[in-house]
């Protein structure tokens, strides 16, 4: 197999502007280049064959059927140095820190605000801030954080910066483990030469950081009972959910499985009914709870929120999180982690610009063809524009959608994303695809990142949309350790 391909201005991940490999890839590079063109296409369709009797899959909700998927695989991965990591480690757990700061803040005394550091239109405007747990309920450890997504891009200096951050209900942990299985067996070899930071006790400390999150109030004895709330088998990430809950040891539950009796949560048993303290939720804050949010929900517990409310059951991640996630909130992070740490952000921002002012809204207008535009109420590749692929059609009709809801759109500049090696079985060959890496942080009594993260790449060429519902995939990340190690 051979990699013919020139880096161009892009940053790539494997090779030097000269073709030749990184010092860190090198073990990979020569692996690769040993295998013929018929044993890389027969590892590929391996890897398929395995996602799919594993049952690993997604729902793409293009239609109004919906079709589910497996998630597509490539089996060439992502590899970080040791040193490399540790700067992303420290970044994202100051990241972090500084947005639950924020979240306590604005359910709080909204000091932030007051300071005129984050407009206050950006709280009390956003679809996602939650007036009603701004009533001083009391939350364990103060920390409305329990799991963090936060998704990194490189430059084309190779430079990390932070793209977004999912404090709701970030997705994908689970596909970090079963890449890392498949690439074990369709690649045995490269991990006999390869120190990497082990997985395997990760979702370990994802257990003892949940139950971290025990209600103020708890006092029985032994451990808190938790389950994981599911909206059930036809969620996009319902594979997700099922992973997680059988790897925690804990149920997996739908909302016809839990009740609420004098404002305490219980799960519905052959035994009879159990007391639940912490509930693990896969579901949006706006269906949660019929009788406080949308009546219309099916998939909710009746007065789920007022014994949230209450402090007798912990939800996690906290109800009303979305308001610090928000794409609009998103540009004030690094003034949050200087108000709040005292400290300069680790990982910047990509700059971005707001589209309510008219200045801002004005220089955008003048190179939009420049830019990328992305609705900030919208996730998954969703209504976003990207200037330099748009057509003059898809430029008008945005700017027309900007116009008619200025405040509903931010801008960025086209950052030229890194780019790695990805083989296409079609026409067998390998050729550079955009990524970035979707790190989680787990933040409990203390902050932990798990090592490595979901790396997911733009199948289609020159594509810039890594999103599963937008036809990327995913690649295994690989830690490296310094010395010692353990492969995993």
């Amino acid at each position: 197999m051979h990699m013919l391909y020139e880096t161009g201005s892009f940053y790539d991940e494997m090779l030097e502007p000269c073709g030749t490999p990184k010092t860190h890839y090198e073990t990979v590079y020569r692996t690769l280049h040993r295998l013929s063109s018929d044993e890389l296409r027969r590892k590929h369709e391996t890897a398929q064959r395995r996602f799919l009797r594993q049952g690993v899959t997604f729902t793409v909700y293009s239609d109004d059927a919906g079709s589910e998927r497996t998630m597509p695989f490539d089996p060439i991965p992502i590899i970080v140095p040791s040193d490399k990591w540790r700067r992303i480690e420290q970044g994202m757990v100051q990241r972090v820190r500084a947005l639950d700061c924020f979240l306590e803040d604005v359910y709080g005394h909204q000091l932030i605000v007051k300071d005129d550091i984050v407009p206050a239109r950006l709280v009390h405007n956003n679809p996602y801030y939650n007036p009603a747990c701004a009533s001083g309920q009391d939350v364990p450890r103060n920390n409305r954080i329990f799991l963090a997504g936060i998704d990194l891009i490189r430059d084309e200096f190779g430079e990390y910066r932070v793209l977004e951050d999912n404090l709701r209900n970030p997705s994908g942990l689970s596909y970090v483990y079963q890449n890392r299985n498949i690439m074990r067996q369709v690649f045995p070899e490269l991990f006999r030469r390869q120190k990497i930071t082990s997985l395997e006790h990760q979702l370990g400390v994802l257990h003892e950081t949940m139950l971290g999150h025990a209600p103020v109030r708890f006092r029985g004895p032994g451990c808190p009972t938790a389950v994981l709330l599911t909206p059930g088998a036809y969620n996009s990430a319902y594979y997700d959910h099922v992973f997680l809950a059988q790897q925690m040891g804990i149920e997996l539950v739908e909302s016809s499985d839990l009740v609420v009796r004098d404002h305490c949560v219980y799960e519905k048993t052959i035994r009879g009914l159990r007391r639940v303290d912490i509930i693990y939720r896969r579901i949006d804050d706006d269906y949660l709870d019929p009788l406080t949010f949308r009546p219309d929900s099916m998939i909710g517990v009746p007065g789920l929120f007022e014994a949230y409310r209450r402090g007798n059951v912990s939800i996690l991640n906290g109800i009303g999180n979305g308001v610090a996630d928000h794409k609009g909130v998103y540009a004030y992070v690094p003034d949050m982690i200087k108000y709040y740490l005292n400290e300069e952000p680790v990982i910047p921002n990509v700059p971005t610009l707001q589209l309510h002012d008219p200045e801002q809204r004005e220089f955008v207008f003048e190179r939009m063809d420049q830019l990328v535009i992305k609705n900030v109420g919208a996730s998954g590749g969703y209504d976003m524009l990207i200037g330099p692929h748009a057509s003059e059609e898809e430029l008008e009709r945005f700017r027309a959608k900007i116009m008619a809801s200025p405040e509903q759109y931010i801008a960025q500049p086209t950052v030229k994303l890194s780019r790695a090696p990805t083989y296409h079985h079609d026409d067998d060959r390998v050729y550079p695809c955009h990524i970035d890496l979707r790190v989680f942080v787990m933040h409990g009594q203390s902050t932990h990142v798990l090592p490595g993260g979901l790396s997911r790449v733009a199948l289609k060429e020159g594509s810039l949309v890594v999103n599963s519902s937008q036809g990327g995939g995913g690649k295994d990340t690989w830690v490296l350790q310094e010395r010692g190690g353990l492969v995993c």
